[in-house]
């Protein structure tokens, strides 16, 4: 498939689990920014109806699903952390389509820039979709307190987790740019129209941007 991505251009943002990344992308959108969360693509192609979900259930049986027929995702991902194996089989099977869908969902946008949200922006090769990355940064103490109190998972599956994701030394070697999410609201807001001011003035001369590639 050859689609151009050539509206605009397209910032990666990324970061651990718990660092904000969705509350990050949400006040990009306040201020007329689109984005596309990757997360969200994962779970939209792992529908009922869909070819990947048929792939997951011969792969790994009808344990992983709900009596409704939906992914069971809380024993998917005990499943895979379990065994690294299993995890790796679990992103040949999704990471290209995953990528497809976000290449439509870019090429449909028409903000000045766009946002590429994704957790695995990096690890997954999606940044060769992206003119600059931006992570968002915060220590393992908060990235372990944070998700404990959204997600109701175990402190071990947690740490499974942050043991799977880039090490945040890497991530940070990686950013372009970096917005320290350790503070309060009032301090993330500010930076994030730091940034879209920065981005706007960018895209607006083009400079500091590489020529996206078609995909």
């Amino acid at each position: 498939m050859t689609t151009a991505l050539n509206q605009g251009p397209i910032i990666g943002l990324t970061g651990g689990i718990g660092s904000g990344k969705s509350s990050v992308a949400r006040m990009f959108g306040e201020l007329g920014i689109q984005w596309v969360d990757a997360d969200d693509v994962a779970r939209a192609i792992v529908r009922p109806g869909e070819t990947a979900l048929a792939e997951i259930i011969a792969h790994f049986g009808e344990s992983i699903v709900t009596a409704q027929g939906e992914l069971d995702r809380a024993a998917l991902r005990e499943r895979i952390f379990a065994a690294p194996e299993e995890r790796q089989w679990l992103e040949r099977c999704t990471h290209s389509r995953i990528r497809e869908r976000i290449v439509q969902h870019l090429a449909a946008m028409t903000s000045p820039y766009r946002l590429l949200v994704s957790p695995l922006l990096f690890e997954s090769g999606q940044d060769s979709l992206v003119s600059r990355t931006l992570v968002v940064d915060v220590s393992q103490d908060v990235q372990l307190v944070r998700t404990l109190s959204r997600d109701g998972v175990s402190e071990a599956q947690v740490r499974a987790i942050l043991a799977a994701q880039l090490p945040r030394e890497t991530r940070l070697a990686k950013a372009d740019d970096v917005i320290d999410n350790n503070g309060n609201q009032a301090s993330l807001r500010e930076q994030v129209v730091v940034m879209d001011v920065r981005y706007r003035s960018l895209a607006a001369s083009n400079a500091s941007f590489q020529e996206l590639p078609d995909v």
